[in-house]
């Protein structure tokens, strides 16, 4: 099992360079595979899109809380880190353009030394994805376009280039260097609770990383993601399964259950707190649980 951390953004903290570089530090010399960063390019004001993944509606985040862009903190963390990988958790895919996201992504799993890991999410805040340029309606299509157009840019090494023809995208000659380190380009891995994120997953990812379901709806899940995997051509074992659980309360035998389930990752969230010793306190305390080095 891999155990990843989740930035404790709701702290406050994220965007202070000496306390998150500390954090991630401590998270790498824990033992911890990678760190995972969230993103909203923009949260509205009194926002009435309903958030899923709270009986409220709405997410545990103030509105005016820093939230750094991810990309850009993932990149801050590469030069202070040398092991621990680096995730986004999730990327709101149609906030971004797909031909500069392409280089962004390629360049920082270059300077990394190939410790990037994708993880993507259509968005369920209306209102910022509407900011950000985007039809909210079509953004499903939109984002299977997108992922096409990540891989073929990463991938394309002829004197040509990239040309693409899509609904959303058009593009011809393009040449996009550097190139991911990794090879095949940045994972990709789709977050969300939908159907529609699994089968996004079964085409066009290497994993899933479904949110707030369990039991038989995840298990539907990770079946219709193998499924549309085969479909595509593709090989239904090498896709990976990642879940999530608390910092605070995994143990190794929670673990090894949700193992049973096909997780080969844990994104382990801790608790909010602006102490930098109590969050590597917390960081100490699950890595010794977990056996972890």
């Amino acid at each position: 099992m891999k155990y990843a951390v989740l930035l404790p953004v709701a702290a406050g903290v994220t965007a202070d360079p000496e306390w998150v570089g500390a954090y991630v530090r401590h998270a790498e010399d824990c033992g911890f595979e990678s760190v995972g960063a969230v993103e909203h390019a923009v949260v509205a004001s009194g926002y009435s899109s309903v958030y899923p993944y709270d009986s409220s509606g709405k997410m545990e985040l103030a509105d005016d809380l820093d939230i750094p862009d991810p990309l850009d903190l993932l990149a801050f963390l590469a030069g202070r880190t040398s092991r621990i990988g680096l995730a986004t958790g999730v990327l709101v895919l149609p906030n971004h353009h797909p031909v500069v996201l392409a280089k962004r992504l390629a360049t920082i799993d270059a300077l990394s030394g190939g410790r990037l890991r994708l993880v993507v999410g259509m968005g369920w805040m209306r209102e910022e994805v509407e900011a950000c340029g985007a039809d909210f309606e079509s953004r499903g299509r939109r984002g299977d376009e997108q992922l096409q157009v990540l891989r073929k840019l990463w991938a394309e090494t002829g004197p040509e280039g990239a040309s693409h023809d899509g609904e959303f995208f058009r593009f011809k000659g393009a040449m996009s260097y550097p190139k991911p380190v990794q090879e095949g380009g940045v994972p990709i891995h789709v977050g969300g609770h939908t159907r529609a994120a699994a089968r996004r997953a079964g085409r066009y990812g290497d994993g899933l990383q479904p949110l707030g379901v369990a039991g038989d709806e995840l298990r539907g899940l990770v079946g219709l993601m193998r499924e549309e995997a085969g479909k595509s051509g593709r090989d239904p074992d090498a896709l990976e399964l990642t879940l999530g659980h608390s910092l605070s309360a995994v143990t190794p035998e929670k673990a090894e259950k949700l193992a049973g389930l096909g997780a080969g990752r844990l994104v382990l969230r801790g608790n909010a707190t602006k102490s930098l010793d109590e969050a590597k306190d917390e960081l100490s305390a699950c890595a010794q649980r977990l056996g972890l080095s």
